[in-house]
């Protein structure tokens, strides 16, 4: 499936969808909870984000023992990378807050049972 650029804008014009992508760009890769953690929501609502962009191309997932880990895709075409590449650069700095917040207390190096 080819992302066309209407679903890339329909998945960026959601907040929490937008500051899953722009987190994982900043991060590189990251599990479920320490996207709850960077986002303050909930583990559902965070999945059912996470499950959309997966869908549409977005993101590609793997499995880490007990934890899923969500990554950008590296398929997506370069015009939709510059675009989120471009939103990245208007929110840098919060970005770099949230990634110190995420340094200090990354799940997937603890014990939390809540990453499945």
């Amino acid at each position: 499936m080819s992302l066309t650029s209407l679903q890339l804008f329909k998945n960026l014009s959601d907040e929490t969808r937008l500051g899953i992508v722009l987190i994982l760009r900043t991060m590189g890769e990251l599990c479920v909870c320490d996207l709850c953690t960077a986002l303050d929501q909930s583990q559902p609502k965070i999945s059912r984000h996470l499950a959309m962009l997966r869908e549409s191309g977005i993101l590609l997932d793997s499995k880490h023992g007990k934890w899923v880990h969500y990554r950008l895709s590296p398929h997506i075409p370069s015009w939709a990378a510059q675009i989120i590449e471009q939103a990245w650069l208007s929110q840098q700095d919060d970005l770099q807050a949230i990634a110190r917040k995420l340094a200090s207390v990354n799940c997937t190096n603890s014990s939390k049972a809540i990453c499945i």
